[in-house]
Protein backbone atom coordinates (compact mmCIF):
# COMPACT_ATOMS: atom_id res chain seq x y z
CA UNK A 1 0.00 0.00 0.00
CA UNK A 2 3.20 2.45 0.06
CA UNK A 3 4.19 2.29 -3.24
CA UNK A 4 1.26 4.56 -4.67
CA UNK A 5 1.39 7.14 -2.20
CA UNK A 6 5.48 7.28 -2.51
CA UNK A 7 4.86 7.49 -6.38
CA UNK A 8 2.02 9.86 -5.75
CA UNK A 9 4.24 11.94 -3.56
CA UNK A 10 7.21 11.71 -6.38
CA UNK A 11 4.25 12.68 -9.13
CA UNK A 12 3.73 16.06 -7.15
CA UNK A 13 7.69 17.11 -5.99
CA UNK A 14 7.95 16.33 -9.96
CA UNK A 15 5.70 18.78 -11.10
CA UNK A 16 2.99 16.21 -12.76
CA UNK A 17 -0.03 14.62 -12.10
CA UNK A 18 -1.88 11.54 -13.12
CA UNK A 19 -4.55 12.86 -15.87
CA UNK A 20 -7.80 11.44 -16.25
CA UNK A 21 -9.35 10.40 -19.46
CA UNK A 22 -12.79 11.49 -20.23
CA UNK A 23 -15.40 10.29 -23.14
CA UNK A 24 -16.72 12.63 -25.05
CA UNK A 25 -19.47 11.70 -28.12
CA UNK A 26 -19.02 15.05 -30.67
CA UNK A 27 -20.80 15.51 -34.60
CA UNK A 28 -18.07 14.80 -37.14
CA UNK A 29 -18.22 18.81 -38.42
CA UNK A 30 -16.17 20.13 -35.97
CA UNK A 31 -13.31 17.68 -35.90
CA UNK A 32 -10.57 19.67 -37.46
CA UNK A 33 -11.25 22.41 -34.53
CA UNK A 34 -11.72 19.94 -31.94
CA UNK A 35 -9.07 17.89 -32.51
CA UNK A 36 -6.22 20.76 -32.01
CA UNK A 37 -8.19 21.72 -28.77
CA UNK A 38 -8.33 18.50 -27.06
CA UNK A 39 -4.89 18.28 -27.80
CA UNK A 40 -3.83 21.46 -26.13
CA UNK A 41 -6.17 20.59 -23.24
CA UNK A 42 -3.88 17.32 -22.43
CA UNK A 43 -0.81 19.41 -22.74
CA UNK A 44 -1.67 21.98 -20.63
CA UNK A 45 -4.16 19.50 -17.84
CA UNK A 46 -2.79 16.19 -18.73
CA UNK A 47 -6.48 14.93 -18.81
CA UNK A 48 -6.88 13.38 -21.91
CA UNK A 49 -10.18 13.56 -24.12
CA UNK A 50 -11.22 10.58 -26.27
CA UNK A 51 -12.94 11.42 -28.55
CA UNK A 52 -15.89 9.86 -31.03
CA UNK A 53 -17.40 11.62 -34.18
CA UNK A 54 -20.60 10.43 -35.10
CA UNK A 55 -23.38 12.06 -37.18
CA UNK A 56 -26.22 13.55 -34.78
CA UNK A 57 -28.55 10.94 -35.87
CA UNK A 58 -25.80 8.34 -34.68
CA UNK A 59 -25.08 10.39 -31.40
CA UNK A 60 -29.25 10.22 -30.51
CA UNK A 61 -29.02 6.17 -30.98
CA UNK A 62 -26.34 5.76 -28.88
CA UNK A 63 -27.68 7.81 -26.09
CA UNK A 64 -31.14 6.26 -26.64
CA UNK A 65 -29.45 3.19 -26.42
CA UNK A 66 -28.03 4.30 -22.75
CA UNK A 67 -24.78 4.80 -23.44
CA UNK A 68 -22.78 7.10 -20.92
CA UNK A 69 -20.09 9.85 -22.30
CA UNK A 70 -18.65 12.79 -20.12
CA UNK A 71 -19.36 15.01 -22.48
CA UNK A 72 -21.36 15.62 -25.32
CA UNK A 73 -21.05 17.86 -28.98
CA UNK A 74 -24.39 17.70 -30.78
CA UNK A 75 -26.77 20.63 -32.42
CA UNK A 76 -29.24 21.81 -30.23
CA UNK A 77 -32.09 19.33 -31.28
CA UNK A 78 -29.97 16.58 -30.04
CA UNK A 79 -28.99 18.62 -26.40
CA UNK A 80 -32.82 19.37 -26.22
CA UNK A 81 -33.61 16.18 -26.24
CA UNK A 82 -31.07 15.05 -23.95
CA UNK A 83 -31.85 17.47 -21.87
CA UNK A 84 -35.57 17.06 -21.52
CA UNK A 85 -34.56 13.46 -20.31
CA UNK A 86 -32.08 14.32 -18.06
CA UNK A 87 -28.73 12.80 -19.28
CA UNK A 88 -27.28 16.35 -19.94
CA UNK A 89 -26.74 18.84 -17.15
CA UNK A 90 -28.28 22.22 -18.39
CA UNK A 91 -26.30 24.62 -16.19
CA UNK A 92 -22.54 23.27 -18.59
CA UNK A 93 -24.12 23.46 -21.97
CA UNK A 94 -21.89 25.85 -24.20
CA UNK A 95 -22.56 27.08 -27.48
CA UNK A 96 -19.28 26.18 -29.04
CA UNK A 97 -19.84 27.81 -32.76
CA UNK A 98 -21.65 27.20 -36.10
CA UNK A 99 -20.69 25.81 -39.10
CA UNK A 100 -22.04 26.71 -42.55
CA UNK A 101 -22.68 24.52 -45.51
CA UNK A 102 -19.93 24.73 -49.02
CA UNK A 103 -19.80 23.21 -52.09
CA UNK A 104 -17.11 20.89 -53.52
CA UNK A 105 -15.88 19.09 -56.45
CA UNK A 106 -12.67 16.87 -57.48
CA UNK A 107 -9.69 19.26 -57.41
CA UNK A 108 -9.38 18.44 -61.21
CA UNK A 109 -12.75 19.32 -61.85
CA UNK A 110 -14.28 22.48 -63.35
CA UNK A 111 -16.13 24.86 -60.74
CA UNK A 112 -19.80 25.51 -61.29
CA UNK A 113 -21.05 28.83 -60.87
CA UNK A 114 -22.36 29.14 -57.51
CA UNK A 115 -21.95 33.71 -57.70
CA UNK A 116 -25.74 33.98 -57.10
CA UNK A 117 -28.98 32.09 -56.45
CA UNK A 118 -30.06 31.64 -60.15
CA UNK A 119 -26.90 30.59 -61.27
CA UNK A 120 -26.26 27.97 -58.63
CA UNK A 121 -29.82 26.51 -59.74
CA UNK A 122 -28.40 25.97 -62.93
CA UNK A 123 -25.30 24.40 -62.04
CA UNK A 124 -27.41 21.92 -59.99
CA UNK A 125 -29.47 21.08 -62.69
CA UNK A 126 -26.75 20.84 -65.53
CA UNK A 127 -24.92 18.57 -63.14
CA UNK A 128 -24.46 15.00 -63.77
CA UNK A 129 -24.53 13.71 -60.13
CA UNK A 130 -24.85 15.65 -56.71
CA UNK A 131 -23.55 13.93 -53.63
CA UNK A 132 -24.47 15.40 -49.98
CA UNK A 133 -25.08 13.26 -46.50
CA UNK A 134 -28.41 11.91 -44.66
CA UNK A 135 -27.50 13.45 -41.31
CA UNK A 136 -28.34 17.69 -40.70
CA UNK A 137 -26.14 19.22 -43.59
CA UNK A 138 -28.19 16.67 -46.28
CA UNK A 139 -32.05 16.96 -44.53
CA UNK A 140 -31.46 20.57 -44.96
CA UNK A 141 -30.43 20.35 -48.51
CA UNK A 142 -33.60 18.24 -49.35
CA UNK A 143 -35.73 20.99 -48.46
CA UNK A 144 -34.05 23.61 -49.56
CA UNK A 145 -34.10 22.20 -53.27
CA UNK A 146 -37.52 21.42 -52.45
CA UNK A 147 -38.44 25.17 -51.79
CA UNK A 148 -36.37 26.45 -54.85
CA UNK A 149 -38.94 24.01 -57.01
CA UNK A 150 -35.81 22.01 -58.08
CA UNK A 151 -36.18 18.68 -56.13
CA UNK A 152 -37.96 16.22 -58.00
CA UNK A 153 -35.35 17.12 -61.10
CA UNK A 154 -32.45 16.42 -59.03
CA UNK A 155 -33.34 13.19 -56.72
CA UNK A 156 -32.52 10.39 -60.10
CA UNK A 157 -28.66 11.88 -59.79
CA UNK A 158 -28.66 12.44 -56.14
CA UNK A 159 -25.97 9.76 -54.31
CA UNK A 160 -26.65 10.12 -50.20
CA UNK A 161 -24.27 8.85 -47.55
CA UNK A 162 -24.38 8.18 -43.59
CA UNK A 163 -22.16 11.08 -43.01
CA UNK A 164 -19.69 13.66 -44.21
CA UNK A 165 -16.32 12.02 -44.70
CA UNK A 166 -18.65 9.42 -46.84
CA UNK A 167 -19.39 11.79 -49.01
CA UNK A 168 -16.04 13.95 -49.84
CA UNK A 169 -14.95 9.93 -50.28
CA UNK A 170 -17.03 9.31 -53.40
CA UNK A 171 -16.30 12.93 -54.66
CA UNK A 172 -12.58 12.67 -54.65
CA UNK A 173 -13.16 9.38 -56.72
CA UNK A 174 -15.50 10.41 -58.82
CA UNK A 175 -16.27 11.58 -62.49
CA UNK A 176 -17.76 14.07 -64.53
CA UNK A 177 -19.17 16.64 -63.70
CA UNK A 178 -20.15 16.14 -60.14
CA UNK A 179 -21.01 18.82 -57.24
CA UNK A 180 -20.79 18.06 -53.40
CA UNK A 181 -21.85 19.13 -50.55
CA UNK A 182 -21.20 19.44 -46.90
CA UNK A 183 -19.86 20.96 -43.52
CA UNK A 184 -17.42 23.49 -44.74
CA UNK A 185 -14.91 22.46 -42.11
CA UNK A 186 -15.04 18.58 -43.32
CA UNK A 187 -14.49 20.45 -47.19
CA UNK A 188 -11.30 21.57 -45.46
CA UNK A 189 -10.03 18.60 -43.48
CA UNK A 190 -10.25 16.65 -46.62
CA UNK A 191 -9.13 19.09 -49.56
CA UNK A 192 -5.54 18.14 -49.47
CA UNK A 193 -6.43 14.56 -50.15
CA UNK A 194 -8.33 15.75 -53.72
CA UNK A 195 -11.17 18.21 -53.67
CA UNK A 196 -11.49 21.77 -54.44
CA UNK A 197 -13.96 23.79 -52.20
CA UNK A 198 -15.88 25.99 -54.01
CA UNK A 199 -17.39 28.25 -51.72
CA UNK A 200 -20.61 28.32 -49.40
CA UNK A 201 -23.93 28.61 -50.41
CA UNK A 202 -25.33 31.43 -51.60
CA UNK A 203 -26.12 34.06 -48.77
CA UNK A 204 -29.67 33.72 -49.40
CA UNK A 205 -29.95 30.18 -48.56
CA UNK A 206 -26.81 29.19 -46.07
CA UNK A 207 -27.87 26.85 -43.05
CA UNK A 208 -25.51 27.35 -40.12
CA UNK A 209 -25.87 24.40 -38.00
CA UNK A 210 -24.96 25.36 -34.30
CA UNK A 211 -23.11 22.66 -31.47
CA UNK A 212 -23.19 23.09 -28.17
CA UNK A 213 -21.33 20.95 -25.49
CA UNK A 214 -22.60 19.45 -21.99
CA UNK A 215 -21.14 17.55 -19.10
CA UNK A 216 -23.57 14.29 -19.31
CA UNK A 217 -25.77 13.77 -15.92
CA UNK A 218 -24.38 10.54 -15.42
CA UNK A 219 -20.52 11.61 -16.56
CA UNK A 220 -17.71 9.27 -14.92
CA UNK A 221 -15.76 12.13 -14.53
CA UNK A 222 -17.76 15.11 -13.95
CA UNK A 223 -15.36 17.34 -12.62
CA UNK A 224 -13.13 16.97 -15.80
CA UNK A 225 -15.49 17.03 -18.09
CA UNK A 226 -16.92 20.15 -16.73
CA UNK A 227 -12.94 22.02 -17.12
CA UNK A 228 -13.27 20.65 -20.53
CA UNK A 229 -16.18 22.05 -21.56
CA UNK A 230 -15.02 25.35 -19.43
CA UNK A 231 -11.37 25.24 -21.72
CA UNK A 232 -13.79 25.29 -24.98
CA UNK A 233 -14.48 29.17 -24.29
CA UNK A 234 -11.40 29.68 -23.48
CA UNK A 235 -9.82 32.62 -26.01
CA UNK A 236 -7.20 29.62 -27.69
CA UNK A 237 -9.79 27.38 -28.44
CA UNK A 238 -12.06 29.68 -29.76
CA UNK A 239 -8.89 31.11 -32.11
CA UNK A 240 -8.51 27.21 -32.81
CA UNK A 241 -12.47 26.67 -33.97
CA UNK A 242 -12.03 30.02 -36.18
CA UNK A 243 -9.43 28.72 -38.16
CA UNK A 244 -11.53 25.55 -38.89
CA UNK A 245 -13.92 27.41 -40.47
CA UNK A 246 -16.18 26.68 -37.03
CA UNK A 247 -17.78 30.72 -36.43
Amino acid sequence: MRLPAVFTALCIVSGTAVGADIKVLSAGAIEPGLVKVAEQFRKDTNHRARIQFNTAPQIEKRLGGGEVADVVIAPPGVMDNQMRRNKIDPETRFVVGRVGVGVVVRVDANEPDIGNLERFKQSLQSADSLVYNQASTGLYLEKMFDLLGIGDSLKSKTTRYANGAQVMEHVIAGKGNEIGFGAITEIRLMEPKGLKYVGPLPAQIQNYTSYAAGVMTEAPAPEVARDFVKYLASPASKAAFFAAGIE
